[in-house]
């Protein structure tokens, strides 16, 4: 049975998905290209092609019978900025992130009510008016984060977690993930944005994009910390490289900067940097941030000259080009759920669950674990086996 549908809509499906002719044909199992085109000229096609058209370009299957393409729109504000050229509208990837962090985050909300939590009063404590550097400094008191925290863990890996757990303590749900869900086959592009901030006086939540490096992700962890400081959710793809012309990035990028690499620490290490072969390496693993950041906030001081800076930049940029394409082996599937779910919210969706106040069904679609793995789950967490 063929259905007829607006060619519009099975352009704008394919283009949504990021998607050119010959690669939806290959998901398609279709040999012929002209095929697709046909389909985008006259909207007729087989039902059964397009519920897995809408399958593979993970569109709604009831969108593709609308008259008009719908707005592709993040729920929250939209800071990803690349240069002065207009952002991409949202992947699929991101839109359906987003949302699921938004219902984790409404849940989490209601349990913590219903717990009688009391409200997190550094959330909005700020605002983009407040000095970065004091904010910085009262982020790190909060956190319980003394001068030299970083230098005294032996990885970034152990850094990251250090800053996580110091994070998740305070009262923010933190979720680290590279894909959407547990779906690895849908790798999130750090191209596309680096991490979001979902702002909330109870269950303020962020999410960084685990596909990228992890001194990367310590800028974004501290730039989407300051997002929750003056109360603004926001979708970024911070790049410690350009100045964001909004005044909200620019400000919290400048916050994220004096919080992992403070201005007093930074002069003193520069002492010594200047010594290596390497100078912004051993910044790098001193703050365990990327040399990136190390590089730049070395330039905005004025330590080192522009010169100087993008000599680096072209090397850097290299390096960073040849470690994608290193293959990463697959970790502990356990511990890769603490960093997904987050310890914290998981351990309440499995109290909730137990305790008759959640369903399972629900508790599995919050977790996207089910069944006995969500059983084991919750023996991992140090829940009794049912």
């Amino acid at each position: 049975m063929n259905v007829t549908l607006e060619p519009r809509i099975l352009s704008w499906a394919r283009e949504r998905a990021g998607l050119d002719v010959p690669a939806l044909a290959k998901k398609l199992g279709i040999k012929k290209v002209e095929r697709i085109l046909e389909w985008e000229t006259t909207g007729e096609l087989p039902y059964e092609k397009a519920e897995m058209l809408a399958r593979k370009t993970y569109t709604p299957f009831g969108f593709l019978f609308l008259k008009e393409p719908p707005e592709d729109k993040l729920p929250i504000p939209d800071f990803r900025t690349v240069g002065d050229a207009p952002v991409r509208r949202p992947s699929p990837d991101l839109l359906e992130t987003v949302y699921q962090m938004q219902r984790r985050q409404a849940w989490m909300r209601e349990f913590l009510l219903e717990e009688g939590e009391s409200a997190l009063d550094f959330i909005g404590s700020a605002t983009v008016q407040s000095n970065s550097d004091t904010v910085a400094r009262a982020m790190r008191t909060k956190l319980d984060c003394a001068e030299g925290w970083a230098a005294k863990e032996r990885t970034w890996t152990d850094a990251l977690i250090h800053l996580r757990q110091k994070i998740e303590k305070i009262g923010i749900l933190i979720v680290i993930n590279g894909v959407v869900g547990n779906n690895n086959r849908r790798k999130l592009a750090p191209d596309e944005f680096r991490g979001f901030a979902l702002s909330d006086n109870h269950a303020p939540l962020i999410f960084i994009n685990g596909s990228d490096f992890k001194g990367a992700q310590m800028f974004t962890l501290a730039h989407e910390l300051a997002h929750l400081w003056i109360g603004k959710d926001g979708v970024s793809n911070s790049d410690v490289l350009l100045s964001p012309t909004n005044a909200v990035e620019n400000w919290c990028n400048a916050v994220a900067a004096e919080f992992l690499v403070p201005s007093q620490e930074m002069r003193q290490a520069w002492v010594h940097a200047q010594r290596e072969n390497d100078p912004y390496q051993f910044l790098a693993a001193r703050f365990k941030v990327s040399s990136l950041v190390a590089a730049r906030r070395a330039l905005d001081m004025g330590l080192a000259t522009r010169g100087n800076f993008f000599a680096f930049y072209e090397v850097y940029c290299k390096d960073e080009r040849r470690k994608q394409q290193v293959k990463k082996s697959g970790g502990d599937f356990w511990m890769t759920q603490n960093v997904r779910i987050g310890q914290r919210f998981g351990a309440a969706v499995v109290q909730s669950a137990r305790e008759g106040r959640l369903l399972y069904r629900d508790a599995y679609h919050l977790t996207g674990l089910y069944g006995p793995t969500f059983n084991r789950y919750a023996e991992k967490l140090g829940f009794q086996p049912r």
